[in-house]
């Protein structure tokens, strides 16, 4: 475990250093949350209807730009090789890779959620089950994008094809992260679907690294 904390604090330090990716998503975020209004016009009724599901969408889309450097950079300068060698299983390794790219963008990206819904007219009721749908979902999107990373490793304009494998996978927890937020503005209660979303990112924990780990195996082959 002490491998697998320092790959992860390692992951940390080189996304601060680096900033870019970060820096990239925080900003697409921003930029398509700010347009839409303008695009929409001053309905805030409407705003208020849509926004919790472009903030969601939104934050998917802007996970995706970090997520060909998740093992890219690493695969560049030779480091994947010895991490593949290593004492640490391949299948921790990727779930180290998945979870500081969680903690560097998928955090953030959610802290940010609430500031833009104001541009948006959300509903201040809205706020915490915004936020803790976030926080519940955005590990599967991590896991998830982790083997879309994996299997396009090699390839020529990666983010292309990470796009096309990961976006389908990211329907249920699209979701059952609306539905967490319509049964609350609806009669019916938030916890079904909050569960749901939760084993939803359970799966993608335990699943996600085994298969990123094969795919990593099947690309530096």
């Amino acid at each position: 475990m002490s491998a697998f904390a320092m790959l992860v604090a390692r992951d940390l330090r080189l996304s601060v250093r680096q900033g870019g990716a970060l820096g990239t998503a925080l900003g697409f975020y921003m930029i398509v949350v700010t347009l839409l209004p303008l695009g929409l016009g001053a309905d805030l009724n409407l705003l208020s209807r849509i926004a919790p599901g472009v903030l969601w969408i939104a934050l998917l889309l802007s996970a995706l730009l970090s997520l060909p450097r998740m093992f890219g950079a690493d695969y560049e300068d030779g480091s994947l090789d010895l991490l593949a060698t290593g004492p640490l299983p391949l299948e921790l390794v990727a779930a180290a890779k998945a979870l500081a790219h969680w903690i560097a963008t998928g955090i953030p990206l959610t802290l940010l959620a609430p500031v833009l819904g104001i541009l948006l007219n959300l509903e201040i009721g809205t706020y915490p089950v915004l936020v803790a749908t976030m926080v519940v979902g955005t590990p599967a999107v991590s896991f998830i994008g982790a083997v879309g990373a994996a299997l396009t490793l090699r390839a020529h304009r990666g983010g292309l094809l990470i796009a096309l494998l990961v976006l389908p996978l990211y329907v249920p927890t699209l979701i059952f992260g609306m539905a967490v937020i319509g049964a609350l503005l609806g009669p019916g209660g938030v916890w079904s679907p909050f569960l749901i979303l939760t084993a939803i990112s359970l799966m993608a924990v335990i699943l996600g690294p085994i298969a990123a780990a094969a795919a990593l195996r099947a690309q530096m082959q």
